[in-house]
Order: C-alpha cells, then structure tokens, then sequence
C-alpha cells in the first residue's frame, strides 16, 4: 500500500500530474495539479490507492486532511473518486465540506460538482458524525468567507468568486487572479462551472 510519494512534477494535465520518483513516473490523479506546479523542487503527495476491476488508480492530495476526506467521502453510496476529487477541487479548502455536513447545509453541498439535493442529504447522513477532526482548528464561520454560496451561475458574477476564493486559497495573488480573469472572461460559456473554471484558470495560471 502507497501511502505519499515524494518526487519532481515532471508533467501535469487538468485531471493528474506524472510524478517522477527515482525514474519512475507515477500517474497521480489530484483535485488540482497545477497547484503542485507552483512548488519548487520535489513535492509530497499522499496517496489513497484505488483498485478496481479494470484499472489500479492512484489519487493524491497536497495534505493529510485533503486525503482523509477523500476517503470519507468515497465511503457514500454513490460518491466515487471522481466525484469526490471534484468536491475537494471546487470547495478550495477541506475544512469547508466539512463545516457544511456538521451544519446540514444542502444549498452549499449541491454548488459542488456532481452533487444533487439526495446525494448531499446522505453525505450528511453518513459523514456528519465521522469526520474524525477534521479542520476543527479554523473557526467555521471564516470558512464560507472564502467559499461562497452562489445564488445564481452567472460566470460574471458568483460562479467566478467561487473559483477566486478557492485560487486565493491555493495561494494565488489577487494580482495574478485579475490578470487570468482578463484573459477568461472572454472565453467560457455561460453554463461554465466552479470546478471547469477553476481548471482553466489554472491552466491559464501556470503557463504565465
């Protein structure tokens, strides 16, 4: 069982990155890779290794908190990988998933990727209590400051703060944040979401 590994980003796309450990590339599949690019030199990533019929999947995370969410978080009936990656991509920060299953808050829930009314309602079902810690060391109510609840998914309004504040979360400056928002404006679709927004932009991000 590989719990992290820890080598060069030697290539990333807007789903993995290929982690060269020793000469060996490691296809890691991880909520945001270019936030791995901004790292000098080597990077840890921890692992939760997946295995199913058709395939062995490697998916990683920047922290330990990220990474026992995301096995929690698979647990639900009807939360793969993929979905539960795309969580942890659009929420910017661990702590607030979790803030909103101890608060029972369904809107902020379904503002995720891939999560409906019913599959949030047995997210907080299954995970209200078993969230073992995680995030109790920043105060709830700092989180949705830099989350926020959009009321609609006009991309020039809510849709684009969401994808901000979890950029900003990752470290990015409000510098860099408008200039890439100059250049995307132009180029998404009305119908674009939190998680794709956010890949562009860091696309846009990485390659300066």
């Amino acid at each position: 069982m590989i719990d992290f590994l820890r080598g060069q980003v030697a290539h990333l796309e807007t789903e993995y990155i290929v982690l060269d450990v020793q000469g060996v590339g490691y296809r890691v599949f991880t909520p945001n890779p270019y936030a791995f690019a901004k790292q000098e030199g080597a990077v840890t990533v921890y692992i939760h290794y997946h295995v199913r019929e058709d395939a062995t999947l490697l998916f990683g995370f920047s922290s330990r908190e990220e990474q026992k969410l995301f096995r929690r978080l698979i647990d639900v009936n009807g939360v793969g990988p993929k979905v539960a990656l795309g969580i942890l991509a659009g929420c910017g920060k661990p702590e607030a998933v979790v803030t909103a299953i101890q608060q029972e808050n369904i809107v902020f829930l379904t503002k995720l990727p891939g999560i409906g009314k019913k599959t949030a309602q047995r997210i907080i079902l299954d995970l209200k209590d078993k969230l073992d810690g995680i995030g109790l060391d920043i105060h709830p109510d700092a989180l949705f400051m830099n989350v926020t609840v959009a009321d609609d998914d006009s991309v020039d309004g809510n849709v684009w703060s969401e994808a901000r504040e979890a950029l900003k979360a990752l470290g990015y400056t409000e510098t860099e944040l408008d200039r890439v928002w100059n250049d995307l404006q132009h180029r998404i679709h009305a119908d674009e979401s939190v998680d794709s927004l956010m890949k562009k932009a860091l696309q846009a991000l990485f390659k300066g």
